[in-house]
């Protein structure tokens, strides 16, 4: 029996190792610029007090969820290589979607409470939340689907 435990362990290690392998392919498909270009489009015009427009905090917290989102795509994107529509794709991942977008939101309602922005009632956020985690998850599954139609992944 401790032998079948080993084989079912050692799957879940190579399964684990294969798919960080993965994650390493696929994020050599990000660039810094586009992550702050993202950024600065989707979020830029909310002023942090002070004037400043973003913060290095703001930008890391941004490209944390970019990078979650993009990853996510990239995961699911097998489904799409093999004739899935996008939208049935993207629904069999809304959970963790809609996570990120609730952890991006939060992020911005934790630092306007602390009143760091100028944007304390401001429902467009949650939109422009969902529109870059949306965009980021878009990104991601394209260059999956990419990657595995070329056969890199």
């Amino acid at each position: 029996m401790g032998n079948i435990d080993n084989v079912i362990t050692s799957f879940e290690t190579k399964q684990r190792e294969k798919q960080i392998k993965n994650e390493r392919r696929l994020l050599k498909e990000i660039s810094i610029k586009s992550l702050k270009k993202s950024v600065q489009d989707h979020f830029g015009n909310i002023k942090i007090n002070g004037g400043m427009l973003m913060d290095e905090g703001f930008d890391e917290a941004c490209f944390d969820v970019a990078i979650e989102a993009f990853l996510l795509g990239g995961h699911f994107s097998k489904f799409g290589y093999y004739g899935e529509e996008v939208v049935y794709v993207r629904d069999r991942c809304s959970n963790e979607i809609h996570h990120l977008t609730d952890t991006l939101y939060n992020f911005w309602l934790y630092w306007s409470r602390m009143g760091f922005t100028n944007s304390v009632n401001d429902e467009s956020i949650l939109y422009k939340c969902e529109h870059f985690v949306s965009q980021w998850w878009e990104e991601g599954f394209e260059k999956g689907k990419l990657r595995r139609k070329l056969r890199l992944q």
